[in-house]
């Protein structure tokens, strides 16, 4: 009952025609701003969103679900026993095994550093990367006829084309666990050809970086025993869950190894799209907080518009707390009008961005030619509530001044 009346005069100082025409521009401009404050807030999150699923959708191409290094060094050693219990744990689907070693990949008068990676058969069912193919096709040879697969990068820098190469390329690799130590540098340096195939283009920071060949190849060309490793990749059942799967490898595995799930692998770069987030939702919310002292002189004038209505509810009986509650639900109803407007308004433009690509992005080197947005239902009900409890609070000192005025009916 007592909710009811609270709303019903609120509403009607909402909708009233005021006896001063600035009263009511002031309370659209107040309640304008609020709306054009959240949807713009919430569109740049769904750009953010957007950016951020493409980033990880191209990352996770490359970096496996799950995977094992060693805590210190920088190879691992795994038995075929251990290997079969990883198998054999519900969640997972497959695993690789890789090397990763620095090199330099020389053609004619041309040289890059590499990071060349071995890979075994079944790094197409634990990696995206082969469906990342640019040209020619995802083939690392043997351990006697090893293939290269260059990142787009690698192959400009190199200035060959991979799938119609017809010269090897020349691959300079440090070799590993050596006998003895010689006195001549470049005996621990290994030279050998390999043709390329084929060449990726994912992202910049692998396409300049990794060259992928056969890890039987490199694991006798730089000396590895036979169960020696750099990384364990695995690759999860979709739907399963990666924190159950990595706690049962280390069950196995136990502490001896760092076991890290996709984030763990990337922590800098997450990190960084979540602290670019709250940065910027924090730019708004100030700028939301600005847009409210709108609100607070639409109130405090409408407080003094409404002298005699406040005099006239106290003398029938009304105490200072419903006169405050009548006017900071006045400002709760222009802040939730706001936030809900710019809510919807938010919604169909980011609806126009994906339909109609309205904001292309410029240049002819992005995977995608317009701005990805991607609206979350959280960030929704965070600003919404932002913008509420930011009306609310502005409305908290005209809603007080209204309750302390004294009945001078005469």
């Amino acid at each position: 009952m007592k909710g009811s009346i609270l709303f019903k005069f609120s509403w009607r100082y909402f909708k009233a025609k005021k006896s001063t025409q600035a009263v009511n521009i002031i309370s659209w401009v107040s309640m304008l701003a609020m709306l054009v404050g959240s949807a713009s807030l919430i569109i740049i999150l769904s750009a953010f969103n957007g950016f951020e699923s493409l980033v990880k959708s191209l990352y996770a191409s490359f970096y496996p679900d799950i995977r094992i290094s060693a805590v210190s060094g920088k190879t691992i050693e795994l038995n075929p026993e251990q290997l079969l219990q990883v198998k054999n744990i519900t969640g997972v689907f497959a695993f690789s095994q890789t090397i990763e070693e620095k090199a330099v990949i020389q053609q004619n008068a041309f040289q890059q550093v590499v990071v060349i990676k071995g890979v075994d058969d079944a790094y197409i069912k634990t990696s995206g990367l082969p469906d990342k193919m640019l040209r020619g096709k995802f083939y690392t040879g043997d351990a006697e006829n090893p293939s290269l697969v260059l990142g787009i990068g690698i192959e400009q820098a190199l200035g060959v084309m991979a799938d119609r190469s017809l010269l090897p390329l020349t691959v300079y690799l440090p070799k590993k666990n050596l006998a003895s130590v010689s006195a001549q540098p470049l005996d621990a340096l290994g030279v050998s050809n390999a043709y390329p195939k084929g060449v990726f283009s994912i992202q910049s920071d692998f396409d300049n970086k990794y060259v992928l060949t056969n890890i039987s190849f490199l694991k006798s060309f730089m000396n590895f025993r036979e169960n020696e490793m750099t990384y364990l990749e695995i690759k999860a059942i979709p739907g399963a869950n990666i924190a159950t799967v990595k706690d049962q490898v280390k069950k196995i595995l136990g502490d001896r190894y760092k076991i890290e799930d996709r984030f763990e692998q990337n922590r800098t770069l997450y990190n960084t799209i979540r602290l670019e987030k709250l940065a910027i939702y924090g730019i708004f919310m100030l700028m939301l907080i600005i847009a409210a002292f709108n609100m607070v002189g639409s109130l405090s004038m409408l407080v003094l518009e409404k002298q005699r209505d406040i005099q006239m509810l106290k003398a029938m009986g009304a105490n200072n707390v419903l006169i405050q509650q009548i006017f900071l639900l006045e400002g709760i109803l222009l802040s939730s009008i706001g936030s809900f407007g710019g809510v919807f308004l938010a919604l169909f433009i980011c609806y126009l961005q994906t339909t109609f690509k309205l904001i292309p992005l410029e240049g002819a080197s992005f995977l995608i030619d317009y701005y990805p947005v991607e609206w979350r239902v959280g960030d929704l009900i965070a600003v919404a509530l932002t913008v509420i409890v930011i009306g609310m609070a502005a409305s908290w000192m005209p809603s007080r001044k209204a309750s302390l005025q004294k009945i001078l009916l005469r």
